[in-house]
This record gives structure tokens, C-alpha cells and sequence, in this order.
């Protein structure tokens, strides 16, 4: 298999899938073709699977606050394309009080492919997430990444969790987006890969089997990416505040730096059970940061607080290093106000009006100082 694992290491890019909607009503609206048409051309704004959904995503970038930059302007690029057509963005991981029966499917051939292929299971994946790349430049240390990543995935999720509400009802969970997607096959914590050759025989087993076809169909909490020649972590729900967004990519910048120094200096990762790893996910999915993890490898529960503390504490010095310490800043204010499922609740719990809520998403979305 060809990739592009060439380097420079640690490169950064985001991506955010956004929500299209109306001005005053707050409803989802099946508009992204419109609005390509008002967006300036040759920016990283993109259709995704549903036509009430849009994709912005950055250049790759050497730290967080040169991507931020651009993630900025991107978010206004959109926001002002949809004001020309009386709508506007919102970012969380799920709308609170859309159904996804009301949703078109974007006539791009993939995404017709995919309906063809999953039916329901696709149709219902009315979610919203943010991805993050990360350079690198060499195929076994990607490999040696992507395997130590899948530790670290529900304190990711735990700290992102931004979907409580889903189809107009609560769910009791932080992140329903995660659950949704799980119909998904090929989802969740993936497999681990003895090096870049294993990963290559693996996933050209599956092609040559016919059930995917290239890698990008393996949609993995973690995955190597070799056409981009990056690590990209998946598990994180869209978030609200853009600085949140920022946060969650200089901890993963720094997560990715260190395992990567991990295996610069021969050393082996940890052997964790992999229903450990998705027991975790799952606690980190409904309490958000409320819970308890699995403090691998003991059996110990321990404050999904604590842990996220421990890390982003050992991880300084690493975003330190990348010029992307100041936006850790975001995961910060997380640990201290609550996630963004946590936010949506408290504007919920005031008047049980989740176009409340959908409002308050936007103006957080806009930048707005005063929105929770």
C-alpha cells in the first residue's frame, strides 16, 4: 500500500462537521449546495453526507494557533455564507430536536454509495464530529501512534462530549453521537497492528474481499490516514466553543508527539484488553465527565477528572515544545465549567426548551463571550 508518511511529524489539521440552520426557528435545513455557492471557492468548506450538514476543515498547520487561525475564519466564511440565505451554523454532536427522517442524503456519488450499502444504519447517522490530523513521518511509528491512542480515546470523548439530546427527547448520556455511529460496521476502538506491513495486509485482505473499498471505509475512533500521510482521531464530538475545538487538538498534538518519542526510543506500548478499552468508551460516553474510568492497566476506578487531569498536566510540556501550550487553555476551562453535554443541560434544566438550548448553541458556536 502507498502512503505519504513522509513527514514533517506533527503537522496539525481540523476538521468540524457544522450544522446548517434556520436564523429563527433553529431547525436543520437541507441547504449545503446553496450555500458552496455563497462560500468563497478554493476554502475547506464541503458537503458531507446530509445536505444540513457542513464540513469545514484546515490546512495542515504546525501548531494550534495557526490552525486556529484558519478554523476561525473558516467558521466565519460559513456563518456569513449562511446569513446570505437566512440561516446560520451550530456546532454540538448532535441537533437537539431534528429528525433525521427530514434529511436529504448529498448527491455526491459516495455518499449515494453508502446509502445503497447501509440503508437505515446510514440514514439515521444524523451526528456531528470533529476530526484531527496529525503528521508523521514514518508508516510503523504511525502504526506504534495509532495503537497508543486507543488508551487515551475515552478520556478524549469523556472531555468532548457535547450530544445529550437526541430526536427532541434527553438521552441520559453526554455523547449519544457515540452510540448512533456504533450501527455503523468498522467503527469504534479498532484493532491493533503489529507494524505498517500487518495494517497493509489487513486492510487489503477486507479490499480484495470485497466488503470495503479502500481503507477509508475502516471509520475507526483512530486510524492511520496514508494518502495524508497522518494519524486521525475521530472519537471526539463537534464542539461548540471553537477554543474547546483548539483544546482537544494541542492534547492530541501532544499525545501523538509522545507516543511518538515512545517508539523513536524502541520502547512497547502496554497490552490492554481491547473490551477494557470499549468498556471505558462506553462509561466515558454516558457520564461524560462525571464518571469513573478503568484506571488501565489495573482494575482501579478512578475520577474521569483525575485522568484527564493526570494527562493534560504530563502533556504540557510536550504542546510546550509544538508552540501549541496556550490552547490547552480550552481543555482547562472544560475541566473547570463542564463539557458541552454538561452546558446544554444547565440551559435545558432552566425552561425544558431545547430550542433554548439549539439557540444558546449558536451564539457559543458565533463566539458569543455571554453564551454558556
Amino acid at each position: 500500500m502507498e502512503h505519504a508518511f513522509t513527514g514533517p511529524s506533527f503537522t496539525l489539521g481540523i476538521e468540524e462537521e457544522l450544522m446548517i440552520v434556520d436564523e429563527q426557528s433553529h431547525d436543520l435545513v437541507n441547504a449545503i449546495e446553496s450555500l458552496l455557492e455563497q462560500a468563497p471557492s478554493g476554502t475547506g468548506i464541503k458537503p458531507e453526507l446530509m445536505e444540513s450538514v457542513c464540513e469545514i476543515a484546515t490546512d495542515p498547520h504546525p501548531n494550534t494557533a495557526a490552525a486556529g487561525d484558519q478554523l476561525r475564519l473558516l467558521r466565519r466564511q460559513v456563518t456569513d455564507a449562511a446569513q446570505q440565505r437566512g440561516l446560520t451554523i451550530g456546532s454540538a454532536g448532535t441537533h437537539p430536536f431534528a429528525m433525521w427522517e427530514d434529511q436529504r442524503i448529498v448527491a455526491r456519488p459516495r455518499y449515494r454509495d453508502l446509502i445503497s450499502e447501509l440503508r437505515f444504519v446510514a440514514r439515521q447517522e444524523l451526528i456531528f464530529g470533529m476530526h484531527v490530523h496529525v503528521g508523521l513521518d514514518d508508516p510503523d511509528k504511525a502504526i506504534h501512534v495509532a495503537n497508543g491512542m486507543r488508551v487515551h480515546l475515552p478520556v478524549l470523548l469523556a472531555l468532548s462530549a457535547n450530544s445529550p439530546f437526541w430526536r427532541a427527547d434527553g438521552t441520559g448520556l453526554a455523547s449519544t453521537r457515540m452510540p448512533i455511529f456504533r450501527a455503523f460496521p468498522r467503527v469504534g476502538v479498532p484493532p491493533s497492528y503489529r507494524d505498517w506491513d500487518d495494517y497493509a495486509k489487513e486492510v487489503g485482505f477486507m479490499v480484495e474481499a470485497g466488503v470495503m473499498e479502500d481503507y477509508t471505509w475502516l471509520w475507526y475512533d483512530v486510524r492511520p490516514h496514508p494518502k495524508l500521510g497522518t494519524v486521525e482521531i475521530r472519537v471526539c464530538d463537534a464542539q461548540t466553543r471553537v477554543e474547546h475545538t483548539l483544546g482537544l487538538a494541542a492534547l492530541i498534538q501532544a499525545m501523538v508527539r509522545e507516543l511518538a518519542i515512545h517508539f523513536e526510543e524502541g520502547r512497547h506500548l502496554g497490552e490492554y484488553p481491547w473490551q477494557m478499552l470499549d468498556e471505558n468508551k462506553w462509561l466515558a460516553a454516558r457520564h461524560g465527565l462525571e464518571g469513573e474510568l478503568v484506571d488501565l492497566p489495573s482494575s482501579e476506578r478512578v475520577s474521569t477528572r483525575t485522568l484527564a487531569r493526570r494527562l493534560l498536566d504530563r502533556l504540557r510540556d510536550h504542546a510546550q515544545d509544538l508552540g501549541s501550550a496556550a490552547e490547552l487553555d480550552g481543555v482547562e476551562d472544560i475541566l473547570a465549567r463542564g463539557n458541552g453535554a454538561a452546558r446544554q443541560v444547565v440551559v435545558y434544566e432552566a425552561n425544558h426548551d431545547l430550542r433554548e438550548v439549539m439557540s444558546e448553541i449558536v451564539k457559543a458556536t458565533a463566539g458569543d463571550p455571554e453564551a454558556p
